[in-house]
C-alpha cells in the first residue's frame, strides 16, 4: 500500500457496503484485498440481492431492509451508485459525519497512472470504449471502465499506462478525490428524474467531474458542459473550425484540430453526425494525454461502434435491422434519428420505462419521416399520440412479429426505445439481445 493510500485509510477500520451486484461484489473484493485489516458488512435492501452467494462466510450480509445500527456505526459507507444519497437512512449516516463514498473515490485513492473520463447524458459509452481503443492502438496498456463494461476497482494494476473511465451522475454524486488529466463533458439533456429534483440538480452532479481536471474538455454549443469554474484550460468541439471540429477542402468533409485536417469523414467506419462528435472528443481526450493523433487514425477509421449503440444486426434483402437498445432516454433516441439514411420506411419501436421522461421533442422528427412507430412495454401508451401511425403492442416480440410480414427492400427495423429496459428485461444488453436475436431469425426467414 502507498504511502497516499494508507493515508486515506487512516482511521478506518468499520466498512458498509450498501448494495451488491457487479460494483458491490467488486468494492468488496477490493477492501478484502487491502492489507488493512477490516471489518465489512454489507447491506442489500433486495431479498435476493444479485451476487450474494459469491461473498464468503467471513462477510457478514443483511438483506431485505436497511440495517440503520450498521450504518451508524461506520467508519465509511461505501454506497452502490444505484442508492440515492437523498435516501433518509444515507441522510442519517452523513448527519452524524460519517462519510459516504462510491466505488469511484476508492478508486481514486488507488489509482497511480493518468485518468481521463468522460461523462454525458449521451455518447459516453461509445466516446469511452472508442477513446480506450485508440489508446491500446499505439501500444499502451488501457484500462477501460467505470459506468461501462468493468468495475473501475477491478481495473486497478501496477502497468496500466491510462485509465479512460465513463462515469455516470450518480458515480460523481460520491466523488470528491478523482484527478483527471482530462475529462470531457458531452451534453446535457432530460434524464434520471426520477432521481433528481430537476435539470439543475442533476447538472450539478455532472460538474463534479471537473473537480480535479486538468483540462476540460466541453461541447461549445451547450454551455451547460462548460465547467463553472475558472481555472480549468477548457478545449472544445463542435461542427466548425474552432479547436476539435470539422473543416471541408475541395468538397471534401474532414474531422480537424484547430482547423487542420485529421481524417476525412468519408473514411470512418462510422456512421451518423452523433459518432463524429464522438470521434472528436476522443481524438481530444487523446490530445491531452500527449499521444500524437496520426498514429490513432488507423484504428479510427476501422472502429464500428459498441453493441447496442446503432448497431447494424440483419441485413437480408437491402432491409436492415439496427439495435440501438442503449438508447434509454429521448436525446439519445434523436441522436439515432439524426444520423439515418433511408430509402424505405423506418419502423421504430419504442417504449419501457420512461423515469418520468417528457418524449413530445421526438414529434417534430418523426413527422419528417416515413416512418410506422410501434409503442411497447410499461410506458407505451405515452408515445402513441407522437405519429398518427402509431401502433401499441405489449411486447417488442409483438410488435417484430407484425412488421415482418410488411417489410420490403430499403426498409429498416430500428429499436430505440427512448426507454429504461427493466419493466421486461434485466437491463438494455439483455433487451438488445433479444432484438438482435428476433431480427436475425426474421431475416433468414426471408432469405
Amino acid at each position: 500500500m502507498s504511502h497516499s493510500l494508507f493515508a486515506k485509510w487512516q482511521g478506518i477500520q468499520r466498512v458498509v457496503v450498501v448494495g451488491l451486484g457487479v460494483t458491490g461484489l467488486s468494492v468488496v473484493k477490493y477492501l478484502q484485498s487491502l492489507p488493512q485489516e477490516l471489518s465489512i458488512k454489507v447491506i442489500d435492501t433486495r431479498s435476493q440481492p444479485p451476487g450474494v452467494e459469491l461473498l464468503d462466510s467471513s462477510i457478514e450480509v443483511h438483506t431485505g431492509s436497511w440495517q440503520l445500527d450498521w450504518l451508524l456505526d461506520a467508519d465509511l459507507i461505501v454506497t452502490n451508485p444505484g442508492i440515492a444519497l437523498a435516501t433518509p437512512e444515507i441522510q442519517q449516516a452523513l448527519a452524524r459525519s460519517i462519510p459516504v463514498v462510491g466505488d469511484i473515490e476508492l478508486f481514486a485513492w488507488a489509482a497511480n497512472a493518468p485518468v481521463v473520463a468522460i461523462t454525458g447524458s449521451n455518447g459516453k459509452s461509445t466516446v469511452t470504449d472508442l477513446t480506450g481503443v485508440l489508446a491500446k492502438s499505439v501500444g499502451l496498456t488501457v484500462g477501460v471502465g467505470g459506468n461501462i463494461g468493468v468495475p473501475a476497482l477491478e481495473l486497478l494494476a501496477d502497468d496500466i499506462d491510462l485509465y479512460v473511465l465513463e462515469l455516470s451522475s450518480f458515480q460523481l454524486e460520491t466523488t470528491s478525490s478523482l484527478k483527471l488529466a482530462a475529462a470531457a463533458y458531452l451534453n446535457l439533456s432530460e434524464d434520471h428524474m426520477d432521481r433528481y429534483q430537476g435539470m439543475e440538480d442533476y447538472a450539478a452532479a455532472k460538474q463534479r467531474i471537473f473537480l480535479h481536471a486538468e483540462t476540460a474538455i466541453v461541447n461549445r454549443n451547450e454551455p451547460e458542459t462548460y465547467p463553472q469554474q475558472d481555472d480549468i484550460p477548457v478545449v472544445t468541439f463542435g461542427f466548425d473550425e474552432q479547436d476539435f471540429g470539422v473543416v471541408w477542402l475541395e468538397a471534401q468533409e474532414y474531422l480537424s484540430k484547430q482547423g487542420q485536417p485529421v481524417v476525412a469523414v468519408e473514411d470512418l467506419s462510422l456512421v451518423g453526425r452523433h459518432n463524429l462528435s464522438n470521434s472528436l472528443v476522443a481524438l481530444a481526450l487523446l490530445d491531452a494525454v500527449n499521444i500524437d493523433l496520426s498514429t490513432v487514425i488507423p484504428a479510427l477509421k476501422t472502429y464500428t461502434g459498441l453493441t447496442h449503440r446503432c448497431q447494424l444486426v440483419a441485413d437480408n434483402h437491402g432491409i436492415k435491422w439496427i439495435n440501438d437498445s442503449k438508447a434509454t432516454n429521448v436525446a439519445s433516441t434523436l441522436a439515432a434519428l439524426s444520423g439515418l439514411q433511408l430509402t424505405g420506411c423506418l419502423h421504430l419501436l419504442v417504449g419501457g420505462v420512461g423515469k418520468g421522461a417528457d418524449f413530445s421533442d421526438l414529434a417534430p422528427v418523426l413527422q419528417g419521416l416515413n416512418v410506422k412507430l410501434h409503442c411497447f412495454g410499461q410506458d407505451g401508451d405515452l408515445f402513441v399520440s407522437l405519429h398518427s401511425s402509431a401502433q401499441r403492442w405489449d411486447t417488442m416480440e409483438q410488435a417484430l412479429e407484425s412488421i415482418y410480414p410488411e417489410l420490403k427492400p430499403g426498409d429498416l427495423v430500428m429499436l430505440s426505445p427512448a426507454c429504461a429496459s427493466f419493466d421486461q428485461f434485466k437491463n438494455f444488453m439483455a433487451r438488445g439481445d433479444e432484438f438482435t436475436r428476433l431480427a436475425q431469425h426474421y431475416a433468414a426467414l426471408a432469405s
